[in-house]
């Protein structure tokens, strides 16, 4: 199969504008994304997709492969998918740019499913959630699987529900919450209808794009993965990469 990987970029993050370009031990953020996605040895091709020229200017530097699109879309999805458009590949695997310690074993975890079941759209990964902090976070969204591994919900709250014990129960904890790592593999023909379907109930309310898939019925499939890694949503975040980095 040919397997391709779109690495969405832009410069307006409201949180921490231009963090595609902040400086990690001496390259924008965006070059270590993209060398540690170019280690995954399934992908055919590797392309930063950019809505600005400066974005564009520092991956022709370092020699990657960029392309520009639109500055008017709403979502890293609809980035992707102005790329995808153009491009002769069976699945289409979307790396955030955010993620500078994104390791290539992630990407590969979330591929296979997709190489090995014709009926999974989608596939993607959850990890473990060790801290009541994480639980609670809405920020930190949440998923629920079947026995299959296959994706049942999504959601910013705790889920599932313990019937009968707080946090603090010496059975909580029992159960094995996971957190949901928005690294997503998709097969390019869902990926082309999925911008087509319409929202839904759950999507709007939750704020989650992965609902709409479940909610028109199409299969997420979803890896445990022991990996870990740090996005950078806020200048504070990016100093704790600094700080891993350091100690390494």
């Amino acid at each position: 199969m040919n397997v391709v990987a779109i690495i969405p970029a832009r410069y307006d993050s409201v949180r921490f504008p231009g963090k595609s370009l902040a400086d990690i031990c001496g390259k924008p953020m965006i070059q270590h994304v993209y060398e540690r996605t170019s280690e995954v040895a399934l992908f055919q091709e590797v392309i930063v997709a950019t809505d600005d020229h400066r974005i564009e200017q520092a991956v022709l530097k370092f020699g990657g492969n960029v392309q520009m699109t639109s500055r008017d879309h709403k979502t890293g999805t609809d980035r992707l998918t102005e790329v995808a458009k153009h491009l002769e590949a069976d699945i289409i695997v979307n790396v955030q740019g955010d993620e500078p310690l994104i390791q290539p074993a992630m990407i590969e975890q979330a591929i296979h499913p997709l190489l090995d079941d014709p009926d999974v759209a989608i596939g993607t990964l959850k990890h473990k959630i060790e801290h009541p902090h994480d639980l609670f976070n809405p920020n930190i969204v949440k998923v629920i699987t079947d026995i299959r591994d296959r994706a049942i919900y999504f959601s910013r709250s705790p889920i599932p529900f313990i019937k009968g014990m707080d946090m603090h129960h010496e059975g909580f904890w029992k159960f094995r919450f996971y957190r949901h790592i928005g690294l997503y593999a998709y097969r390019r023909d869902f990926l082309l209808k999925f911008i087509t379907l319409p929202q839904t109930p759950l999507e709007i309310v939750e704020g989650l794009e992965q609902l709409r898939a479940l909610e028109h019925g199409y299969v997420i499939h979803v890896v445990e993965t022991q990996c870990e890694s740090i996005g950078v949503d806020t200048p504070e975040d990016l100093e704790q990469i600094l700080r891993l980095l350091r100690q390494t």
